[in-house]
């Protein structure tokens, strides 16, 4: 029988993300520590097991750990069926524009200027937090920075003329002249983490819903502003670095909040 060692070259060679790779494996790992045999019986109680724990997309993409595991033995007869997700037809926890505006107004207020940059930048270069922690000064200088998708695929994410204006401002004024963008109290990198909590400590002080506050809320943002200033659904995928213009749909429909406040002011019988 092969070895999960092979599994793992095999993957590798795939283009898969490392992240993928990761998870792959330890779902493998997991079926060969809690399970005897790979039968069918074995892969639907574990199947069963998933579905009582985890949400539909986690499920699915551990039930492709294992496809993809049985492909590479040869036993594509034993493959799971995925569940299916059920789609919403809204976005949920999507900061408001209104909300947006008053946090960067507010850290700005308070001095707290490389913060007051975070948020400015992923709301509108729509940037995910793992992108937003490589853009170096260099980048704001030529205004893009050049991303490799793991399809191998380019994608260029544009800073706009008008932060990247305010930036080298302030940028003169701190003396720095190259490197990470954002950087910690110790002059490291900032962490995705680091963006994270810290982002939950100011919606607590300046009284915003903590739930509306994380990095990729700000992306939702970006997308939802950029169709209503411009329905270009096509180049909105580009711009996100979506696979599929499948999810960018989802930009088109209303946040909850945005349903509830049409239904409050159509529905007055």
């Amino acid at each position: 029988m092969k070895t999960q060692t092979t599994f793992e070259e095999h993957l590798r060679k795939s283009n898969l993300s490392g992240n993928t790779i990761t998870v792959y494996l330890w779902t493998v790992d997991y079926f060969n520590a809690h399970y005897d045999a790979l039968t069918k019986e074995n892969l639907l109680a574990y199947k069963g097991y998933l579905m009582e724990f985890f949400k539909p997309k986690t499920v699915n993409l551990r039930i492709q750990a294992m496809n993809k595991y049985l492909t590479f033995l040869g036993k594509e007869r034993l493959q799971l069926k995925t569940v299916k997700v059920q789609q919403k037809n809204f976005l949920e926890n999507v900061i408001s524009n209104a909300d947006y505006n008053f946090l960067k107004k507010q850290l700005k207020k308070d001095g707290n200027m490389e913060w007051y940059f975070v948020v400015w930048y992923l709301a509108a270069t729509g940037a995910r937090v793992s992108e937003l922690i490589q853009i170096k000064i260099e980048h704001i200088q030529i205004g893009y920075f050049d991303l490799y998708t793991k399809g191998g695929k380019l994608r260029r994410l544009y800073i706009p003329k008008k932060l990247r204006e305010e930036t080298l401002e302030w940028l003169e004024e701190i003396h720095r002249s190259s490197g990470y963008l954002f950087l910690n109290r110790y002059g490291d990198r900032i962490t995705t983490r680091g963006i994270s909590q810290q982002l939950k400590n100011y919606a607590d002080k300046y009284g915003l819903d903590k739930k509306v506050v994380y990095p990729h809320s700000f992306r939702h943002r970006y997308a939802k502003n950029f169709l209503e200033k411009y329905n270009d659904i096509a180049l909105l995928a580009d711009l996100m670095g979506h696979e599929s213009i499948e999810t960018t749909r989802i930009y088109l429909r209303r946040t909850a909040s945005e349903q509830q406040a049409l239904v409050d002011k159509i529905v007055t019988w």
